[in-house]
């Protein structure tokens, strides 16, 4: 082989190679650019990521710190709405505390409950109006009204028991009278007394009020709606002019039957109605319905009405109740209804005797049982000793048995 082939050939091979060796490079740097690049571009994709990530992130961080404030702040007016609400509560009752302690507080000293006598479950609280024509609210004077208000504690139901202001009893002092002379003579105290002594009953507080009480109630509350019968028009405008004279509130004349809404004082003249058909037992249920009524009106109204009215009442009312025992009354009021109200005796007799016109339990014992199962459910009551002796020495005085 002469020197050109060799050459030709060598020429070639290096040629070849360095074709290789550049391709080799070329390749190598691009991979590596491209690899650079990628890497770059990976990078700042993982980086548009974190800080998209951190920019949500952040969003949401802000979104809940702002709901949080939000919910702060709502939090905060609803406490300070409790707190104006708690301060208005306790002013109303701080000033209603005030204005209660001026009533006229009656502490009552020895009153007499019958040997194993005790109505549990229940409160009985004795209600008297005083037919009082110079506004006296203590003995001296008869209880026109006698009534037995018998909460029970756990319904909250209310039945009151009209005890007819003639019975014939024993006055608590072992002196067999008329019912409402006990007041006239040991005042509340043996009023309650002859109850308890009579009944078997375990009173131990009283309210007392005069005419006056029933017409300023009846005014503050706007006036109560009633069924006046024809009868009853004749005679309620009849005794509107001696109760106008006795508590120098005028008048006006109820024009019609039907249903009327009354002001104070023509409830207090149908109060006082006691010669329709039914005569005193008639007049007895009158003043349960009246009472009634303004129980049913004073439920809707508001405490700060309430509070007013219990300011405007003071003058009008004697009672053993403590101030935070008439405020809880208050303030429970909502949850109290009246039920069945009754009078009493319910088996009865007309009777002229020394003491004049009496109303003659036939007989006593009896009326008892048949008095403590209306107001308490006790079946089949046996009276104690005490009234089995009443009921007796009653029979022997008035030979009605």
């Amino acid at each position: 082989m002469d020197r050109r082939d060799k050459n030709s050939r060598d020429g070639y091979y290096e040629e070849r190679r360095r074709e290789s060796r550049d391709g080799y490079y070329e390749q190598d740097r691009r991979s590596s650019r491209d690899g650079y690049y990628e890497e770059g571009r990976q990078s700042a994709r993982d980086t548009y990521y974190r800080d998209d990530r951190r920019t949500n992130r952040y969003e949401e961080e802000q979104d809940l710190i702002a709901e949080r404030k939000k919910k702060k702040k709502k939090r905060r007016k609803w406490l300070l709405a409790l707190e104006v609400l708690v301060l208005v509560i306790i002013a109303g009752g701080l000033f209603a505390a005030v204005q209660l302690r001026r009533v006229d507080h009656v502490g009552l000293k020895d009153i007499i409950v019958n040997s194993g006598i005790g109505q549990s479950g229940y409160r009985n609280i004795a209600l008297f109006g005083v037919d009082s024509r110079e506004g006296e609210l203590d003995s001296g004077t008869n209880s026109d009204t006698i009534m037995v208000c018998s909460i029970n504690n756990k319904s909250g139901e209310i039945r009151l028991v009209s005890v007819y202001r003639d019975t014939y009893l024993d006055t608590g002092d072992g002196r067999y009278s008329k019912a409402n002379s006990a007041y006239a003579v040991g005042g509340a105290e043996q009023a309650i007394n002859m109850l308890n002594k009579n009944l078997d009953l375990d009173i131990e507080d009283f309210v007392t009020v005069n005419f006056d009480s029933i017409i300023e109630m009846v005014d503050l509350l706007g006036g109560i709606e009633l069924e006046i019968t024809e009868e009853e028009r004749g005679w309620l405008n009849g005794y509107l002019v001696e109760t106008s004279q006795v508590t120098g509130v005028p008048y006006t004349e109820v024009a019609s039957a039907g249903t009327q809404t009354l002001t104070g004082i023509q409830a207090m003249a149908y109060c006082r109605i006691r010669y329709t058909v039914g005569w005193d037992y008639k007049r007895t249920e009158r003043q349960r319905i009246v009472l009634g009524k303004i129980f049913e009106k004073a439920q809707s109204q508001g405490v700060t009405t309430l509070i007013a009215i219990a300011n405007q009442m003071i003058p009008y009312i004697s009672t053993s109740l403590s101030t935070t025992e008439i405020v809880s009354l208050v303030a429970g009021m909502g949850r109290y209804s009246i039920g069945e109200t009754q009078g009493f005796p319910f088996e009865k007799q007309a009777a002229d005797i020394s003491a004049g016109d009496v109303v003659v339990p036939v007989n006593l014992a009896q009326n008892v049982s048949e008095l403590h199962e209306y107001l308490f459910g006790e079946t089949d009551y046996t009276p104690s000793d005490t009234v089995q002796e009443i009921s007796y020495n009653i029979i022997a005085g008035t030979g009605i048995q």
